[in-house]
């Protein structure tokens, strides 16, 4: 009997032992090497990417047949110096690359100092070889681009276009001048000429760069703003995008208006040019604001390729170069993104949220098109998330960032034909221990909203069941995203992934809410009426998605918390002011709290509506919803965030401290809004886990 009991006792402790050592940590969900920047590059199969392990960010490369990684930097330190703006030289002997910058803030070219240094950063353009080598800086600047001849780089360095060997054997200079903002080059398809973006705030122009003693040649000049240039194959055209100039009479502010677009041709012997086509006048067909914008491409025999959300979802369309009808090449209920067009401009290649299973639009999966024919055949399906493709450079092979639930992001390679094999060539870079551990599978699952709307999410559930968990409702940002039914494909997104999984893991029932405002639902659901800071009609989703985790069986209404960064920041802060009684607990994550300063009250002309904006305003804004605060809250922001001013959480802090209620602020210095640091971006991810464990675990409500 004691014998019985001994081994009993043995077997439990082992167990315990066992269970324990099976729990997640942060170290080992946040372990994932995070790849950006995927790119192929001159007339073989070699492609570079930038991965960041753990702050640790490095360029690798490959090369087909086995595209085996290999890394060609030696960058060590968690120092927060972001690697962008990757390209392969079309003779395929030079990577080129920015070091530096905050690329997803509103000036993306400013220098960051996440590490606070003592010798302020700077944003440069690098080369490296591709068979490797000494790094070679090229000078201070952003957005290169590499001349056909790959002898030459171009790249911009305040708002001039300068020009470097891409050897370093010369100093960089300037390429020539122009007034304004110059960017968005592209050199002509012989590299004789450069193309740009000459941006003179209110109005832009397109411009052709001959050579240092040819005046500027600029297309079509008019009282607009014009974009996009893109070259003909033989080099004699340009098309580019039309918009109206900002300025005008004052309009209503509170009122959606379209804004319609053109698409001009202009051909450089003589000058002339011809408006192809014009988008409808209306909301939908208004300028697209999902990735790539208007993806405009001057594909092969004479056909010009765009995206245009005029039929209700961001779809791909193609028209004869001298106009006419544009034909549709995607039709369907699903969104267009990550485009590309193959070297050879015969293709059309992308990631869509639609396939064989119904929540795969939930997901992304890979497709493409001629550009003259809506043929459109599916590269990928299943459960799966695949993203960003790119073709390489002998139409050979299709790379590409995949993940599952379980698989966090990571490149793959696969032939370029319908139902072929897919290899995965950076799982070898994820740590063991996060292979290993089991994720839950989140599931995809939709509701109806206070207004009867439709909204979505995907709830995630933990596997030891009890009769009553704690819940936390997540909410993203942008608002322009979706979150996914497994790891995102954008580094913030895997990031709050993780989290989720975490959080689930320690007992918490989560859902994250795809509210109105984001993309993937159509354009209803991505441009509602009275949205942010006139009327913050999605909010309406968020107390709906906590009304539908307090109905729940398995989930105890007294214990739901809230948390989300940047605009998911701002719905919270509305969440804890609004819905104190169903939201226990809150974390806001760098929020706008205050949108009455950001309307312009000393306009010479002030719009017709701004009485009736300045209330909508105030009634959007969580300052205003102070005095109904009454839940424990935490607040977090970095000081150097270049997207949301710092001052607007200084601005409720402030506020909150005449409430008596629990506030816990974190602010980090040197921080952006983008934890450039994985040191910030655990620190931040373990002070959201513990709040939760600690308002809504340890202490019931």
């Amino acid at each position: 009997m004691h014998l019985k009991k001994n081994i009993l006792g043995c077997l439990f402790v082992i167990g315990c032992f066992f269970c324990k050592s099976q729990e997640l940590s942060l170290e080992t969900l946040t372990s994932y090497p995070f790849p950006s920047s995927l790119v192929t590059g001159g007339t073989g199969s070699k492609i570079g990417l930038a991965i960041n392990e753990q702050g640790k960010r490095n360029i690798w490369v490959a090369e087909g047949p086995t595209f085996e990684l290999r890394r060609l930097t030696n960058f060590l330190a968690d120092d927060g110096q972001e690697l962008s703006g990757l390209k392969i030289s079309n003779d395929g002997r030079w990577v080129v690359y920015v070091k530096g910058g905050d690329h997803g803030a509103f000036d993306e070219s400013e220098p960051r100092n996440p590490s606070s240094l003592p010798i302020k950063p700077k944003v440069e353009v690098w080369s490296i070889p591709f068979e490797g080598g000494d790094p070679i800086c090229l000078g201070e600047g952003d957005y290169p681009i590499i001349a056909p001849d790959s002898k030459e780089v171009l790249f911009e360095q305040d708002g001039q276009l300068w020009t470097v060997p891409i050897n370093g054997g010369q100093e960089a200079k300037p390429l020539f001048f122009a007034r304004g903002k110059n960017g968005g080059a592209q050199f002509s398809p012989d590299g004789s000429k450069v193309v740009f973006v000459s941006d003179r705030d209110d109005h832009s122009l397109i411009g052709v760069f001959h050579d240092i003693k040819t005046p500027i040649q600029w297309l079509a000049p008019d009282f607009s703003r014009d974009l996009s240039p893109r070259w003909a194959p033989d080099g004699t055209a340009v098309v580019f995008v039309r918009t109206a100039a900002i300025r005008g009479a004052s309009d209503s502010l509170t009122v959606q208006k379209a804004r319609p677009w053109t698409i001009w041709r202009c051909d450089l012997d003589d000058g002339r040019s011809t408006k192809i086509w014009s988008s409808p006048h209306s909301l939908s067909g208004s300028v697209p604001t999902t990735d790539g914008g208007f993806n405009l491409h001057w594909a092969d025999k004479e056909r010009i390729v765009f995206l245009s959300y005029h039929d209700g979802w961001p779809h791909l369309y193609s028209i004869s170069s001298a106009g006419g009808e544009a034909s549709l090449l995607t039709p369907g209920n699903f969104m267009v993104e990550h485009v590309h067009l193959s070297a050879d401009r015969k293709w059309l290649l992308f990631s869509a949220n639609t396939g064989e299973n119904n929540d795969d639009i939930d997901r992304r999966h890979l497709y493409r098109v001629s550009v003259s024919h809506s043929q459109m055949e599916a590269l990928t399906k299943g459960t799966g998330i695949e993203a960003f493709p790119q073709l390489t450079g002998d139409g050979g092979h299709v790379v590409f960032v995949k993940s599952t639930e379980q698989l966090a992001p990571t490149p793959a390679v696969m032939p370029f034909q319908v139902n072929a094999s897919v290899k995965l060539i950076g799982e070898k870079l994820i740590p063991q221990s996060l292979r290993d551990a089991s994720l839950i599978k989140p599931k995809s699952v939709s509701w109806k909203s206070i207004d009867g709307k439709t909204v979505y999410g995907q709830l995630f559930e933990p596997k030891n069941k009890v009769k009553r968990h704690p819940a936390i409702l997540f909410i993203h940002g942008g608002p322009q995203r979706q979150m996914l039914a497994g790891w995102h494909y954008g580094d913030y997104y895997a990031n709050t992934y993780a989290l989720n999984q975490y959080l689930v893991s320690k007992g918490f029932v989560v859902l994250a809410v795809n509210y109105r405002l984001g993309i993937g639902y159509g354009f209803e659901f991505h441009k509602p009426a009275n949205a942010g800071r006139f009327g913050a009609s999605e909010y309406q989703d968020i107390q709906s998605a906590g009304e539908w985790l307090a109905k729940r069986k398995d989930v105890d209404a007294q214990r739901i918390g809230v948390y989300g960064g940047s605009y998911g920041g701002y719905l919270t802060a509305l969440a804890l002011g609004k819905n104190a009684d169903l939201f226990a607990a809150g974390v806001d994550i760098h929020g706008v709290h205050n949108y009455m300063e950001r309307i312009n009250l000393r306009a010479t002309e002030p719009a017709p509506d701004l009485d009736l904006a300045m209330q909508l305003t105030k009634e959007s804004s969580p300052v205003s919803w102070v005095d109904h605060w009454k839940s424990p809250t935490l607040i977090i922001h970095g000081d150097d965030d270049g997207n949301v001013d710092f001052h607007q959480s200084i601005d409720l802090i402030e506020r909150l401290k005449r409430k008596s209620i629990h506030l816990e602020t974190i602010m980090i210095p040197d921080e952006t809004h983008h934890w450039m640091r994985y040191h910030n971006q655990l620190k931040v991810d373990r002070a959201v886990a513990d709040f939760f464990e600690k308002t809504l675990i340890k202490t019931e409500k």
